[in-house]
């Protein structure tokens, strides 16, 4: 049973992890000068799952935590997400199987983004 459960873990920790691949492959993506200034946290590790250099905070003023799995409490995730934000935006990402990436982030945040889109 043990052996199960550690599988399950290990499973789980590696959806995690691929999610956060994911974000910063994208991030990546988007800023290509910023790729060593871009990584994804140890699994395990408390704090952002994005660590962003101080170079890189300036460009992408966000903080990013990436929850993969099945059923989540978003409040609770939100709440980890912006307790480790410091004075960056939150942003909380979210995966489960078979569906594509969502994030949440807070509405006057998300309308300030847009606003700026104009």
């Amino acid at each position: 049973m043990e052996k199960i459960a550690t599988m399950k873990a290990r499973s789980a920790k590696n959806k995690g992890k691929r999610l956060q691949n994911l974000v910063r492959d994208k991030l990546i993506e988007m800023y290509p000068d910023l790729e060593g200034d871009i990584a994804s946290q140890i699994m395990g590790v408390t704090g952002e799952d994005i660590v962003l250099t101080p170079h890189a905070k300036k460009l992408i003023p966000y903080s990013f935590e990436c929850k993969n799995v099945e059923k989540l409490n978003v409040w609770k995730s939100f709440q980890q997400c912006k307790t480790n934000s410091g004075k960056r935006t939150p942003i909380l990402v979210i995966k489960k199987n078979r569906e594509t990436p969502k994030i949440v982030m807070e509405l006057d945040e998300w309308l300030n983004i847009i606003k700026t889109k104009k």
